[in-house]
């Protein structure tokens, strides 16, 4: 009997690993449906994932320009992507050297601050780690439920530039024209539909055949007229992992997102007015030289509420982000704190020795006791 229930137990104990291994794997094998920019699909049964999203936002007032590049992870020989814009779109290839000038401009400065008092990581408290122009879009209705409004090949990158008025054709066309997105991407472009916004709609592929995607690829720039600038985000809430932003806009004044569309708070790293003169930063700076940064994060990208709008801030406060070292103060390489409770404790004890000194020694100054007299001889 005892070995009735010991075969028994076994028994449903492999069944429950087996079921669990079988849960991790098939997790393991979904990918990564979504980016910051919009929806992004390998086009294979591997993985892509996005590590970093940065785009440059530039808005003068009646037309919107992103420059956009992705940092992507995973094992994907193939990626589609499609990203909503509000009117028709043209689209080219970007330039890298463009993020490389806006690194070096919006880079944090580096200080050193020195502290008294030993902090956590310097001795004797070790227990720490020790570091401290396009046309408008045809209105409503007309033609077919999805057009096909031109195409084109850039670099690694195949563009289709697509208006659509019913959300399940959109789905239809994309499915049916590589891009395998999954069936829940209808109900997320159904607002973008219901207000007759366009699609940027993109295959990539590797330069060498057999090479997967990996690391930063080559930047787009997308050029629309718009009402108001906007970052394209909803379809983010697809994404199966926390996504990461970097927004830098420029403008003819600061500006700040309108809200945070349920993600962390949208944190200011970096705003200025932009000062060179040559360059690709320069050229697309003209007209609108005040340059935001802005950085946020969304740890639940299922609460992405909707796009982001971007407004005027309050006023053209400059701002750039300081990051001190602190360090100990020291002299000739000791410890300042310990110089000064050692030369503390030296004084105390000189000036204790001095009275211990004092109360030993005995008193000088103290006058004799008179000498008898002889009592005076009478005569």
């Amino acid at each position: 009997m005892a070995d009735l229930l010991r075969t028994g137990t076994r028994s449903r104990a492999l069944t429950l690993v087996l079921a669990l291994l079988a849960l991790q794997l098939g997790q393991l094998a979904v990918p990564a449906w979504a980016c910051g920019c919009g929806a992004m699909v390998p086009g294979d049964a591997r993985r892509v994932a996005v590590a970093r999203e940065e785009s440059v936002v530039r808005w003068d007032g009646a037309r919107e320009q992103i420059v956009l590049r992705l940092t992507v992870h995973g094992d994907a020989e193939r990626v589609a992507w499609i990203m909503p814009v509000p009117r028709r779109a043209t689209v080219r290839l970007g330039d890298p050297d463009l993020f490389d000038e806006l690194h070096k401009v919006s880079a944090p400065v580096q200080r050193t601050r020195y502290h008294f008092w030993p902090q956590d990581g310097d001795w004797p408290l070790v227990a720490g780690d020790g570091t401290a122009g396009a046309p408008p879009s045809p209105p409503p209705g007309a033609g077919a439920p999805v057009g096909v409004v031109g195409r084109q090949r850039l670099g690694p990158f195949e563009v289709a530039r697509l208006t659509a008025t019913d959300p399940d054709a959109l789905h239809g066309w994309l499915d049916s024209n590589g891009f395998a997105l999954p069936p829940r991407l209808t109900g997320a472009l159904r607002p973008y539909v219901e207000r007759r916004w366009e699609y940027v709609a993109v295959k990539l592929t590797p330069q060498t055949a057999g090479t997967a995607l990996t690391g930063a690829l080559d930047p787009l720039h997308l050029t629309f007229r718009a009402d108001g600038p906007v970052y394209p985000m909803r379809l983010s809430r697809l994404a199966d992992a926390p996504q990461s932003l970097g927004l830098y806009v420029l403008a003819a004044h600061r500006m700040e997102p309108a809200s945070g569309i349920g993600g962390e708070r949208p944190r200011v790293t970096y705003a200025g007015r932009v000062t060179a003169r040559s360059g690709p930063l320069a050229r697309l700076a003209a007209g609108a030289p005040f340059l935001t940064a802005i950085g946020q994060e969304f740890p639940y990208p299922e609460r992405i509420s909707g796009d982001h709008e971007l407004r005027r801030a309050p006023a053209d406060d400059t701002f750039r982000q300081v990051i001190h070292e602190d360090r100990l103060r020291t002299v000739t390489g000791i410890p300042a704190w310990l110089l000064t409770l050692a030369s503390g404790l030296v004084a105390a004890m000189a000036t204790a020795a001095v009275f211990a000194v004092r109360r030993t020694r005995p008193h000088s100054s103290e006058a004799p006791p008179p000498s008898a007299q002889p009592p005076a001889q009478i005569g």
